[in-house]
Formats: C-alpha cells, structure tokens, sequence
C-alpha cells in the first residue's frame, strides 16, 4: 500500500433467501469467499468477505458481512440463523438490502421490509439479477420499496454477470469512513481453511443432489493434517437426518460420495494453492440440527 489515507468499514448483505447475496459478495471481493447454491438458506452463519478498492484520495478496505437469508423462522436453527442476520446489521456503516425481483419471496420480503424501515443505519436497494429482469417491473419495483423504506441510494446489478457490481463498489467505497484496515491486505475472508473446506463440501452436496437431499445435512471438520510435502489431509463427515438420505450420498457402490469428494478435492486445491487429500463419510444423526456442539461448529448461537 501507499502512503494514501485509508478507510475501512462494515456493510451487511441482507436478502429474501437464495436472492444472490453470496454470488454479490464474491463479486465484490474479486474471488470466492461465500457457497453459492440454488438451494435456499445455504448461508447459515455470518461469513464475512474483505474487499478491496483504490483510487487516488484512499485506499478503502470493506468487511462484508454476508448474512444467511431471512425467513420465517421454525425451528431452533432457523431461529439461530435469522438472529445471526439482524446482528451482522448492527453497527454497520451501510446495510445492503439485496432482493431478486424475479422471484421476489414476498413472504419473506415483506417482513423484511418492514423491520429494515425501523433501523438506523444507511440503507441502500440493490435490484439483482438485471441481465434476465424485464425493465419496466424492475422499475415500479423499486419505486414500491422505496415508498416503504428510506433507502439512501438504489442499484440495478447482476451479481452473476458483474452488470453495475463496479458502480456499486465505488459508491459503498465512498460511504466508508477514514480508519485503519482491521485485516492484512492479502485476506479475503475471516472464514479458516477448516470452515472454508467444510463450505466448499457442502456446496457439492447441494450442487450434485439438487432436490434429492433436504436442507437438514451439514458437513463438520475432523482432521485437517499439514502433511511434511506441503500438501494438506482433510478429513470430513458429512450429517443427514435419516438412514435413507445417508444411502442418497453415498449413491450407487459409492458412486456419488466419490464425484462430491473429487470436485470438492479439485476446487480446493485451486483456492489453497496446493494439493488436497479429502476423505468423506457420511453418518445419519436424527435432531442433529437440535444439537448445541453442531451450532457452534457452523458458527451459530445456540441460546436465541
């Protein structure tokens, strides 16, 4: 870095689930720090991505909180999940509402909307997913929620294609306030290599499995062994409910454990930078998403 003063800050990526919050953040950031799924409520616990942006008056460095959807909470982990949302909003210097008009999830929206109008912070909509948006519905779309919440500003993007992801860039850049960056200049994201490698698993799953495994199934860390070569030995355990979803990973003869296990293998060694070992096994543990130990692994608080 120069001797250019620097800014640092916090914005939170709100949205309706699976409204393209993690595909932003990675947009953003320049690489990727977030699982992207078409699967809804993939982002369970606060994942924070760090961008970078320089011009000549600053060098800013942004924490983007890139919280889990927000829903209707049902049971104890859909509670911990919304929790974990609204605090990733808190005390931050721009929060990001981000809705899909395509598929706008009214019901979960709405309430969204609602609760939003009554916070502090600058708030700023982003329209996503304008490459495939019809033009005159994204426009009374946003002059709707404008009526209802005082956003400072309003964005039209794509996350996926990077269509006004830059100009939204520049303007949170421009929000942030004049401070010390909070992490070295080469670090992308708080998430460990553990938790990243855990991410990248359970993005296959979804990726591989589609419809066929619910959304009760996560993947927790066991080993993860520096190996004297430089490569690196991870070893994972992959949770579902029942017996019978445990029967749909492994799939025929193995079959399918073994295509999660090598594309994960594959994106990893590429994120890392050096040869991965991934071992997988799959074990079926009813109410597993009732357990205290299994929040805390994912990073959710297990008393709200």
């Amino acid at each position: 870095m120069t001797d250019t003063s620097t800014k640092c800050g916090v914005v939170a990526v709100l949205g309706a689930p699976n409204a393209g919050k993690s595909t932003l953040v990675n947009a953003l950031v320049g690489q990727k720090v977030a699982i992207v799924s078409a699967k809804a409520q993939t982002t369970r616990a606060r994942m924070l991505g760090i961008a970078l942006h320089e011009n000549d008056d600053a060098n800013t460095q942004m924490i983007l909180v890139d919280t889990p959807g927000i829903f209707a909470p049902k049971r104890r982990l859909d509670r911990a999940m919304v929790n974990a949302a609204w605090e990733g909003a808190e005390s931050a210097d721009a929060v990001l509402l981000l809705v899909d008009p395509i598929k706008q999830r009214r019901h979960e929206l709405e309430p969204l909307i609602e609760q939003l109008a009554q916070r502090p912070e600058k708030k700023i909509l982003v329209l996503n997913k304008v490459d495939i948006a019809k033009k005159e519905p994204l426009l009374a779309l946003a002059q709707e929620l404008s009526t209802k919440v005082d956003f400072a500003e309003i964005y039209f993007i794509s996350a996926l294609t990077g269509d006004g992801v830059v100009e939204l860039k520049d303007a949170l850049a421009a929000e942030m306030p004049e401070g010390e960056w909070m992490y070295p200049e080469d670090q992308v994201s708080d998430a460990s290599e553990r938790l990243l490698a855990t991410e990248i698993t359970r993005e296959q799953l979804y990726r591989q499995l589609h419809e066929e495994l619910p959304y009760d199934s996560m993947v927790r860390p066991e080993k993860y062994v520096e190996r004297k070569d430089g490569s690196v030995e991870i070893h994972q355990q992959i949770i579902v409910a029942r017996d019978n979803q445990r029967m749909i990973v492994l799939g025929k003869g193995g079959s399918k454990i073994k295509s999660i296990g090598q594309a994960a293998r594959e994106e990893l060694s590429e994120l890392l930078g050096r040869k991965v070992h991934l071992f997988l096994h799959v074990k079926a543990t009813e109410n597993w998403a009732e357990d205290k130990e299994m929040f805390e692994e994912i990073g959710l608080d297990w008393t709200k």
